[in-house]
């Protein structure tokens, strides 16, 4: 087994990967760099995800990169989005540097190397393979793409029907007249349905809560008015970028200081696209907006499959499944078919791979994140964990920016690695759960909040899934803080 080495190495050919390789060739042109992918193509979600309807829940103007102008509808279908990353991979030759089908299991650092080495198997050949490299950039995202959450209710072995996932979606699955039953109430849910309705007997949707859903025309007016003046795309993607941006600024705040107000108004949006005299009980979370992420709902589509009698909602809980579908706790039993388990991820902290640093083991609960990028302990690493309130890419350019600053500075000092590091004035500094779950609490991240680094109460040890702060903090990070130890 040959061992191949390059400066930086990063797992992951999703949005963060792309994104990030091409940062590392603008920025540090002079780093030799490789990709390593699990799948055998790159996309990430966009490729694992096969369910009918399989879009963005963000726009594409912010969820884009900012150095590629998006020239479609805000929210996109995954065969647009892939297209959009092919594009970026084949116009600046990233594809060169992919290595597919490269499963990684161990990472290991050496300070007296001053690298870390990389070993896996090929999942389409079953051969042994070895990296080693200077800096190790984490963008394989945050869940388990090979297995979704499906929560163990009783009585699901005694059920005749076919109990589905989305993420692992069967291809041959045919629901044409079928009676089908989908379990939760967010995005995917919110994606799913309406793309299923037509073809279906029926749909329900069986929800514990509800979830804040945004209907509005899948279209940008001042993309499209700028589009007819001529106005160049580059120009078209950072003005609409910028007008996103503040308008998601603004109803944040709004959402954080008038919650009641918000709630009232995402309510009413919803009700103006219901049958007249709906149950709003299905639509009226118990949480205040933005707790959880809001599900845009392009053109209302969810909501006509209900108008037309196609889809309708129960808000409801399990008690256990039946032989022909699943009995509530209020006693109502839903005949189904096909179940769907929109139920959500497992979440994958650092691609679950054996990581260790001078033959020790780390577990990651074990250390502080350093703005969750980096982390205590664990020396010429950063991992990209994008934003929950604003498009995820938003956060893997920043993240991008940084990593190659860090790379640039450290060359300039002639330092061959970087730690982060508790200061004097961290020490007896609380150690608190990755994400406050007062501000924001999905189910995924609660139930595996325990495995997740910590934080502090300092902003330089905080994920605080700010956008709008990060774009001004994180570009003026001083590199020389003590917080950065280097060797």
């Amino acid at each position: 087994m040959t061992t191949e080495h390059v400066d930086v190495l990063i797992v992951g050919a999703g949005i963060s990967g792309v994104g990030g390789a091409y940062h590392l060739q603008t920025q540090c042109p002079d780093k030799s760099y490789a990709i390593l992918e699990g799948l055998d193509s790159f996309g990430g979600t966009w490729w694992t995800h096969k369910y009918p309807g399989i879009r963005s829940d963000s726009d594409l103007y912010t969820f884009g990169y900012r150095f590629k102008p998006w020239v479609g509808a805000p929210i996109a279908s995954a065969e647009e989005i892939l297209k959009y990353m092919g594009e970026v991979i084949e116009e600046n030759h990233i594809d060169e540097h992919i290595r597919y089908n490269h499963w990684i299991n161990d990472a290991s650092w050496s300070s007296k190397d001053q690298q870390w080495t990389i070993e896996g198997k090929r999942k389409d050949t079953g051969e042994a393979f070895k990296y080693t490299c200077n800096f190790l950039y984490m963008c394989q995202g945050y869940y388990k793409h090979s297995k979704g959450y499906t929560p163990d209710w009783d009585g699901m072995d005694d059920y005749d029907g076919q109990i589905v996932h989305p993420q692992t979606w069967p291809e041959d699955l045919v629901y044409k007249d079928k009676k089908v039953l989908v379990i939760g109430s967010g995005a995917t849910t919110a994606t799913v349905v309406p793309a299923m309705a037509a073809d279906c007997e029926h749909i329900t949707v069986l929800q514990r809560s509800p979830t804040y859903f945004t209907p509005a025309k899948n279209e940008n007016v001042t993309a499209d008015h700028l589009r007819k003046l001529g106005i160049d795309e580059a120009w078209i993607h950072e003005i609409v970028r910028r007008e996103v941006l503040f308008n998601q600024e603004e109803f944040t705040q709004m959402a954080i200081e008038h919650p009641e107000e918000v709630k009232k108004e995402l309510l009413e949006g919803v009700k103006a696209c219901l049958p007249e005299g709906y149950d709003m009980k299905h639509f009226t979370p118990s949480y205040r907006p933005w707790q959880q992420r809001l599900a845009f709902v392009p053109d209302g589509d969810l909501f006509q499959g209900i108008s037309a009698g196609k889809a309708s909602m129960v808000t409801d809980e399990i008690e256990r499944y039946t032989k022909t579908g699943v009995l509530l706790k209020s006693g109502q039993e839903i005949e189904a078919d096909i179940v769907v388990t929109a139920t959500g991820f497992n979440l994958c902290v650092l691609g679950d791979i054996n990581f260790s640093v001078d033959g020790k083991q780390v577990d990651f609960a074990d250390t502080v994140t350093y703005r969750g990028m980096m982390f205590t302990g664990v020396p010429n690493m950063a991992w990209v964990f994008g934003y929950f309130r604003a498009s995820w890419t938003l956060r893997a350019d920043l993240v991008g920016d940084f990593v190659c600053r860090l790379l640039n500075h450290m060359d300039d000092k002639g330092m061959h690695s970087v730690m982060p590091t508790l200061r004097a004035e961290d020490q007896g500094m609380p150690r608190l759960d990755w994400i406050d779950a007062e501000n924001f609490n999905p189910n995924y991240l609660q139930r595996s909040m325990h495995l997740m680094p910590k934080r502090g109460d300092k902003p330089e040890w905080m994920h605080n899934q700010d956008y709008w702060k990060e774009k001004e903090e994180i570009p003026v990070i001083n590199l020389d803080d003590a917080a950065f130890a280097y060797q």
